[in-house]
């Protein structure tokens, strides 16, 4: 990293210079973690939930596009970023899925809900267009990778605001799984250019480029966000825990915003105009300096380290 700095749109002192993208083989022990994991807040807990009802396919899935898309890669520090990616995504992938087996051993059992995400991104999205679409095989793969790019924005400025959420500390919330989302949310930030870049490499040129940019975001926005209301009223109906006693309510979601457990409307929907700039790049998204200061003493980074570390000593 270069000892060079610069301010972006955020406000922060950045990094300047090429960051290396270093995939992190970390592990987390869920035997001690509750099911309500921010303690007497069970909307606030099952919304974050939703990520790993949505991670674990979702990523295998960014996965196997970008394995597409490598052999029309022939810039190499671009390929370097684009493999490190790959492998930070696909370790979340692993990751979550793991959170998911936690769950469904304290009798949350999310199945029902995950074939539905399998399907989308397994099916829908697959290798070869829906329903025999008269799209090129080239063509399909530019618009996934726009997809991509798209949710990419989303998951760094999650990543972000997870980084800064002060109230998750004061409310108590399980460490382990506030390390696994502040270790996540460091490299989504980390990597938040990388999508981008790879769409823009493959994308072709000029205005059908950033109209295809366009419908990546306008398919993804709307998306994500039925899939998350789904997914949190899915988790909170089925929890052993709540036995039927409540429901997903925007109010109490709106509460849990204003206690700072969940990011704001306003703060995500914000990073949809930044991104349908035509001049936009997301390296100022966010903080780069606070995910590389939070991976520096994240419990089950620095674990991986070590273990890096001593293979290499051995």
């Amino acid at each position: 990293m270069s000892t060079e700095e610069s301010t972006g749109h955020t406000g922060h002192t950045e990094p300047t210079g090429h960051y290396a993208i270093t995939p992190r083989r970390v592990s987390f022990d869920w035997e001690t973690t509750p099911l309500h994991w921010i303690p007497d807040e069970p909307t606030a807990t099952h919304v974050i939930n939703v990520l790993h009802l949505l991670l674990p396919a979702g990523e295998r899935w960014f996965v196997k596009v970008f394995k597409e898309g490598l052999p029309l890669v022939d810039d190499p520090e671009l390929l370097g970023d684009v493999k490190g990616f790959m492998g930070q995504e696909a370790t979340h992938s692993v990751q979550h899925a793991y959170v998911l087996d936690h769950l469904a051993a304290q009798r949350l059992d999310t199945g029902d809900f995950t074939k539905h995400v399998d399907f989308l991104f397994e099916k829908l999205l697959g290798e070869r267009p829906p329903l025999g679409a008269p799209i090129s095989t080239q063509e399909w793969l530019r618009f996934r990778l726009s997809v991509v790019a798209a949710i990419e924005q989303f998951t760094a400025v999650l990543g972000n605001w997870v980084l800064h959420a002060e109230g998750l500390d004061a409310a108590g919330t399980d460490e382990v799984m506030l390390d696994l989302l502040r270790w996540h949310g460091a490299e989504e930030v980390e990597h938040r250019a990388v999508a981008f870049d790879m769409y823009q490499h493959c994308g072709g040129e000029g205005l059908p480029r950033y109209a295809r940019r366009l419908a990546g975001m306008a398919v993804t926005a709307p998306v994500m966000l039925y899939l998350w209301a789904w997914g949190a009223a899915y988790l909170i109906r089925h929890d052993p825990q709540l036995a039927g006693r409540m429901r997903y309510s925007p109010a109490e979601h709106n509460r849990a915003v204003r206690k700072g457990l969940l990011p704001s409307w306003r703060e995500l929907g914000a990073a949809i105009p930044r991104y349908l700039r035509r001049s936009y790049h997301p390296s100022q998204e966010g903080s780069l300096r606070k995910a590389v200061e939070y991976l520096a003493q994240s419990p089950a980074a620095r674990t991986a380290a070590g273990a890096i570390g001593r293979t290499a000593l051995s």
